[in-house]
């Protein structure tokens, strides 16, 4: 099992950045591949990033490609969310969550996430 915990969400102006933090515990934190999604209001969650156990490997939605960089550090057991040139439309909370699928291109399963960090993009 893994428990996990985010951190680093707040309140930003549009066109700036923040970097979110995603802290694991448990055991064998190399075996699940790591990600971010969103929920907010009124919407369905999102899938953000996606990023192999070996770090060799991500994925992205068109809506973030190119502003979102995930990471993860398999030494510290933690993954990471870098976000630059945010926009209001990426205010949401944000959850990490970690499954054990194999292919990159299986859509999050959410099999552990954590309790979330608000991002607040202001206008």
């Amino acid at each position: 099992q893994v428990q996990l915990v985010e951190s680093g969400g707040g309140l930003v102006q549009a066109g700036g950045s923040l970097r979110l933090s995603c802290a694991a515990s448990g055991r064998s934190f190399i075996n699940y591949r790591m990600g971010w999604f969103r929920r907010s209001l009124g919407k369905e969650r999102e899938f953000v990033a996606v990023i192999s156990r070996s770090v060799a490997a991500t994925r992205y939605p068109d809506s973030v490609k190119g502003r979102f960089t995930i990471s993860r550090d398999n030494t510290k057991n933690s993954v990471y969310l870098q976000m630059n040139s945010l926009k209001p439309e990426d205010t949401a909370v944000y959850y990490c969550t970690a499954d054990r699928a194999m292919a990159m291109s299986t859509p999050l399963l959410y099999d552990y996430w954590g309790q979330g960090t608000q991002v607040t993009v202001s206008s």
